[in-house]
């Protein structure tokens, strides 16, 4: 076996990937550019995550790479194209821990509409009083979940736990929501037009990039609640800030941003008073770190066993009969 490369591990997962590959090359960072190339100019297999991008004028450079294992769902870091023309295999991990990011939602959701950190730090100045603390309840209120793939559908689980009702837009209805959820599938502007809170889980793709801009907010229920723990590039930032000082937006709750590789690009967004961030957090669980590596482990098995991985990343359209959806893809 050549060179195996590892990138962006974190130190409390090295001993995982050193116990399982003792001869692997770990990197605990992002590379980019020349960086990258030289690490891994001998590499056949490299493991890595989202930060580090793998265009095709980086692969060029990457004659022996025979199999790319991204230890994430999406793979939009990577140029699929190049990577054919070059014989390199793409592994993803499809479901590393959907229920993670979506426990992340109802997370965010509830610290901030019961005032949770507000509270702690008023008692720990040493006042112990609940006036101006009142709460937004969630039973009742109508859920708009745009996309039911494993995390989406986890959060339409969890929303019905909560008694709320729910809405959903997606490319195919998964009946089963229907049927024990009672999700109810709509157009993406009658979910905007009905739903209290509204919560992404698409992929970034040139299709769904700044699906939530300003002609998009015009259209939402005044004082509406947003969350997004899916890709940051799903919503135009600048016109997300309009919404949010005009009152349109009452909370957006943002684990993801636009350009969050650029701090003064986002300072306007995250400084708002009703805008909460968290730095891109909701995978990051014991559960979904351990199921990322030993995914990405079997996939490496597989192609030293000669094996096509089961993980692998092949092009697909989905096609479905689904009023408002093109016949070939995402809208």
């Amino acid at each position: 076996m050549g060179l195996l490369l590892f990138l962006e591990v974190d130190p409390e997962d090295a001993s995982r990937v050193r116990e399982r590959f003792p001869d692997a090359k770990v990197v605990e960072k992002s590379l980019e550019g020349e960086a990258l190339i030289d690490a891994a100019r001998d590499a056949e297999i490299v493991s890595t995550f989202i930060y580090t991008k793998f265009p095709g004028n980086v692969l060029q450079k990457l004659p022996k790479l025979k199999l790319l294992c991204t230890r994430s769902v999406g793979f939009n870091h990577i140029d699929l194209e190049a990577c054919g023309e070059q014989g390199i295999i793409v592994t993803n991990v499809p479901d590393y821990g959907s229920h993670v990011i979506a426990e992340h939602v109802f997370a965010m959701l509830l610290s901030t509409l019961r005032h949770i950190p507000e509270a702690d730090r008023r008692v720990e100045g040493g006042t112990f009083d609940y006036r101006g603390l009142r709460g937004m309840a969630l039973r009742g209120k109508t859920m708009g979940i745009v996309g039911t793939g494993k995390i989406g559908e986890r959060v339409a689980e969890i929303a019905f736990g909560f008694g709320m009702r729910i809405l959903a837009f997606d490319k195919c209805r998964r009946e089963h929501l229907e049927r024990f959820c009672g999700v109810r599938y709509v157009s993406f502007e009658t979910l905007l037009r009905e739903s209290d809170f509204v919560t992404l889980h698409l992929p970034a793709l040139r299709d769904t990039e700044h699906m939530l801009n300003a002609a998009s907010f015009a259209q939402l229920k005044n004082g509406a609640i947003l969350v997004n723990t899916a890709r940051g590039e799903l919503i135009d930032s600048q016109a997300l800030v309009h919404a949010l000082k005009a009152g349109k937006i009452r909370y957006a709750m943002l684990d993801v941003l636009e350009h969050e590789k650029n701090f003064e690009e986002n300072r306007e967004l995250i400084s708002l008073p009703n805008v909460i961030t968290t730095p891109h957090i909701a995978f990051y669980a014991d559960d979904s770190m351990r199921n990322m590596y030993e995914d990405c482990f079997d996939s490496i098995r597989q192609f030293l066993k000669g094996e096509i991985p089961l993980h692998r990343v092949l092009p697909a359209k989905v096609v479905c009969d689904l009023p408002g959806y093109p016949k070939d893809g995402v809208r």
